[in-house]
């Protein structure tokens, strides 16, 4: 059984979007995208700086595109899909519950909308990496952070104040090993980005999602979501609420997944799954030249080929 997951935001890097653009009809279909969405992706993706690409209002499209476009170059059927954080606008797609034009716009939305949030206060967010959970989560509560990713393997993402982020890095719960700056420009996933919700709702009222046409694995809580306004609610909602990543994969478990493909930039979540999931095979989709083993593994592991 296949699932194909698609990351966040923080797994951009200057040029990644560079190999993809030379695949067939590729500079097209970003070209249009590029349209919709106003914003030059190609640009982004090929030319740009960390810096640019840094900003939520470009990483945000920037990364459901470059998701898209690889997956849609991958060409198979998965059994399910999910998505980490903005990559969950890319599994929608993928789903078929939007078509990718409705998810880009949507996700830019989203992206200026978080971008202004994230102005309010000056915030951030920061990994830790080991340590148990019932004992890092009532550390960063005590420190006025909010545990945004529970990324299971061990990590969990901290998100709050400046202030807050630097006292963590003094007072770091037992059993963590390090606590590493995200590349993101706020704290998302929190009640710092409850004014986004209203700008989200607003930009969603006139789609038309459908139900989805795989299992569908929503970052919420793990749960598979057969309902199309119901993904798109969750769409909404998850810019304050935090991401459940570790659920996520304990629903991998539960459906019986055998491979795990992660479409471009991939990297964050297989390095995850390699902990988590072991016995699950694994493969990042980093550049056209992983496309082949990508196909091969799909063949081997989606229960239609089975």
């Amino acid at each position: 059984m296949l699932v194909l997951v698609a990351p966040g935001q923080g797994a951009q890097t200057p040029g990644f979007l560079t190999p993809w653009l030379e695949l067939p009809g590729a500079a097209d279909r970003v070209a249009a995208w590029s349209d919709a969405t106003d914003l030059d992706l190609a640009h982004y993706g090929t030319e740009a700086d960390a810096d640019a690409i840094r900003d939520t209002a470009v990483a945000q499209p920037l990364l459901v595109a470059s998701a898209l476009l690889s997956a849609r170059a991958l060409d198979v059927t998965p059994d399910a899909v999910a998505g980490h954080s903005v990559g969950e606008y890319a599994a929608s797609a993928l789903a078929g519950v939007l078509d990718d034009t409705a998810a880009l716009r949507l996700v830019r939305a989203r992206g200026l909308a978080m971008a202004d949030a994230a102005a309010v206060t000056e915030t951030g967010m920061s990994a830790l990496l080991g340590g148990e959970q019932d004992v890092v989560v009532p550390h960063l509560e005590k420190l006025g952070l909010t545990p945004a990713n529970v990324n299971g393997a061990g990590q969990i993402v901290a998100a709050g104040t400046v202030e807050q982020l630097a006292a963590l890095a003094e007072d770091k719960p037992e059993g963590v090993r390090r606590v590493v700056p995200l590349k993101v420009a706020g704290a998302f996933h929190t009640s710092h980005m409850a004014p986004a919700l209203d700008v989200l709702r607003a930009a969603a009222q006139n789609l038309t999602p459908v139900a989805p046409t795989v299992t569908y694995v929503s970052n919420k809580d793990g749960a598979a979501v057969a309902a199309g306004d119901e993904v798109v609610a969750r769409l909404i909602g998850q810019v304050a609420n935090p991401v459940r990543w570790d659920l996520c994969m304990e629903r991998f478990k539960e459906l019986g997944v055998t491979a795990l493909i992660e479409v471009c930039p991939g990297g964050t979540l297989t390095g995850l799954a390699k902990r988590a999931l072991p016995g699950v095979k694994t493969l990042a989709l980093k550049t056209p030249d992983d496309l082949d083993a990508a196909r091969e593994l799909a063949a081997e592991h989606t229960s239609a080929a089975a």
